[in-house]
């Protein structure tokens, strides 16, 4: 005997939920209230914690090692991101799914304004600013009237590629020369860091897309699937939830490339901790620079 067919845990006959009725414009691949009573999407739910643990281990280094406060503001969203998917894969009710997409506008807005505005004179920075937040009153007054999840989609994925492109194009055409100049012995280790981490985001977030696409064709066949094998393994099969976690360590790379890369052209107190795809990044001070002492001041008067 398997130990697949030895250990099985069928799921609810009752597809009734505390709920109530869906209300959101949109439903995914796992199966309403199949799991509890008290979620409507158990797995879809359970997943977005990973949004929650690592917005939390990123806003906890960015203040920690006084970044730019924008990116305070930026791990917050993500955070918020994460716990609106949670409220909308719990309910289903449209008010939730709200609370899931607009803050995903709003995120990437932000990330949007710190790539464009970074070193920028204030008063380009504050037309950054205002054109980022026109951008996203926009998009939320055009889709609360068309509940259109496509053209949510469309908008999401426009500012998430304006603000990776805008990325690459510093890394290889500020950061390449400045580090040449700043370090030569050092500077081809750190762009390969650089464009490792910043790639690595690209990866899995696609990575993440694509199974987005996977689970929304083959619903019907994986429905069939995981009814088949049942829990604790069908939960292998919720595509949905997979684009949760990917993109959540995809995102997570991303801010953190953009944090990486700013620190990057400001000096040489930090130092990237990362072993590609084996471990979750994170900027540290480089031991004996001002802000590896400042964070040890930090931590003694603490």
């Amino acid at each position: 005997m398997s130990l697949v067919s030895a250990v099985q845990i069928p799921y609810r006959e009752a597809r009734d939920g505390f709920w109530g009725e869906q209300t959101s414009t949109l439903n995914w691949c796992e199966e309403d209230y199949n799991i509890t009573y008290y979620c409507a999407e158990t797995i879809n739910t359970v997943t977005n914690l990973a949004f929650i643990y690592l917005g939390i281990k990123g806003l906890r280094d960015v203040i920690r090692y006084s970044h730019s406060r924008a990116f305070i503001v930026a791990w917050l969203g993500y955070i918020v991101v994460g716990l609106g998917s949670m409220a909308f894969h719990a309910t289903l009710w449209y008010s939730m799914q709200l609370a899931d997409e607009l803050p995903m506008i709003y995120s990437v807005c932000i990330m949007c304004f710190i790539a464009y505005s970074f070193q920028r004179p204030p008063a380009v920075q504050a037309l950054v600013g205002a054109v980022m937040t026109a951008v996203a009153i926009i998009i939320t007054v055009y889709y609360l009237y068309a509940k259109d999840p496509v053209f949510h989609q469309a908008a999401f994925g426009f500012l998430q590629l304006a603000t990776t492109f805008r990325g690459f194009y510093v890394t290889e055409w500020k950061l390449r020369p400045l580090l040449k100049k700043r370090n030569p012995s050092r500077a081809d280790e750190q762009m390969r860091e650089t464009w490792n981490l910043a790639l690595a985001g690209v990866v899995m977030f696609s990575t993440g897309f694509i199974i987005w696409l996977l689970d929304n064709a083959f619903c019907h066949h994986l429905t069939a699937a995981k009814n088949h094998i049942l829990l604790p393994w069908s939960a292998v099969l919720e595509g949905h939830g997979w684009w949760h976690i990917l993109t959540g360590l995809g995102a997570y790379h991303m801010i953190l490339s953009r944090i990486w890369l700013n620190c990057s052209l400001q000096g040489d107190d930090f130092m990237l901790d990362w072993r590609p795809y084996r471990s979750i990044p994170r900027i540290i001070p480089r031991p004996g620079s001002p802000a590896d002492l400042a964070s040890k001041d930090t931590k003694k008067t603490k």
